[in-house]
Parts: structure tokens; sequence; C-alpha cells
């Protein structure tokens, strides 16, 4: 019996050679790049916390930061008792709270002024002060921009979110530092006493006007 010889297949060669050239290919992991979206700032903004969704805002750690001669010449030009317990709870909005400091000048004479600031370092405020400076047309200041940018600029490392209770135009260099940096800040202030420069930096602001209810103290309180 006569043997045929086998046939050839054609495309054996090829695929063979196709097959090691995909092997010593390396392999390639192909990542999708995430959308991304940007926050554009917002003129009145809503009530500081409610700019992110429920649950990732459970998840946030944040820090406050308030000018107290600011917020108490704002509350002053709107006829605003301030219940600082309501503050904190209506700046926080359920996230997780680091710390919150209170920055003002101080007399010591002022024993009123001794006994606020006593309460506030008692019920969960940091307390930074410093001597007022008489000056020679018989007015008293002191001048904490420094200290509240430094404090800023080391509590950005650990946290999601910092809000300034301010509206000085000083401020707006270190609040546009840090949101370079991934950190979002919220500015709540009087808008007819904050700088503009200072708003248009914040990721978002608030006009302390617009939440006036729900930081108002109950008569008799």
């Amino acid at each position: 019996m006569q043997l045929l010889p086998r046939p050839q297949n054609d495309s054996q060669p090829s695929e063979k050679l196709d097959t090691e050239q995909r092997l010593e290919q390396p392999m390639l992991k192909v990542i999708e790049k995430p959308e991304i979206t940007t926050s554009p700032n917002m003129m009145p903004a809503p009530a500081p916390g409610l700019g992110y969704p429920e649950d990732s805002r459970l998840r946030q750690r944040v820090a406050i930061f308030i000018d107290g001669a600011n917020l108490f010449y704002a509350a002053m030009h709107l006829g605003l008792e301030i219940d600082y317990t309501k503050l904190l709870r209506c700046l926080t909005r359920e996230r997780h709270l680091l710390r919150a400091y209170f920055y003002t000048g101080v007399d010591r004479t002022n024993e009123k002024q001794q006994g606020f600031l006593l309460w506030m370092s008692r019920n969960g405020y940091r307390v930074v002060t410093k001597e007022l400076v008489q000056f020679p047309d018989g007015s008293k200041k002191a001048n904490l921009d420094v200290e509240i940018a430094i404090d800023m600029m080391n509590f950005a490392r650990y946290c999601d979110t910092l809000i300034l209770l301010s509206g000085d135009g000083d401020l707006t260099y270190v609040v546009d530092n840090i949101t370079y940096q991934g950190v979002h800040v919220e500015v709540v202030s009087l808008s007819s006493m904050t700088s503009e420069s200072l708003i248009r930096v914040a990721d978002f602001y608030t006009d302390l006007e617009n939440i006036k209810g729900e930081i108002q103290k109950e008569p008799g309180s």
C-alpha cells in the first residue's frame, strides 16, 4: 500500500509565528481614565457641608477656623446673637470634626470676655488669643491672620475640608494654596463684609445671612 504524503497546512507556520509574537509582546493593562469633574465657585452656595453626597459627607474630616472679630462685627451688623453650640452643628453637618479654633484679641481686664472665652474652651472650641494693641486714635486691635494661616496649613494634611469663618482678604493666599493641595475650603461670612478675592478662591461660599436662623440664640437661653 502506497502512503500518500501528509497534506501541509499552510496556515500553521503563520499561526505559530503569530502566537510567538503575541507571547513576546508585554502585557498591557488598559486603565480607563476616570472622568474628572470640577466644582465651580458658588455664591451663594448651599449651607456648609451640603455640597457633597450624604454618604461621602459622613466620612469627611473637617476643621473650623473662626476669625472672632470678623464674626463679631458681622453678627452685630445682622442683629444676630450667635448660639455657638448651634454654630458648630450647622458648620459640621454630621461630618467628623477634628478641631474648631476661635481666634480673638483679648482685654484681660474685661471679665465678661474672659467668662465667654472660658465657656468656649469648655464647649468644643480651641481658643487662640492675642493681647489687644491700642493705637494713637484710641482704637484697639489684635491681628491673628498669621495664626489662622499657619493652623490652616498644618491641618490641611489631616482634613478633607477646612471651614473658614472670615471675610478678610488677607487670608486669600493661604486659602488658594490649600485648595491647590486638593483640600476643599468653605468660606462663611457676611457678603457685604467679605473680600471678593476670598470668595473667588474658595470651593464653596455661604453668606452668613443665609444661615442666620440656624445659629440664632434662643431668647432666654
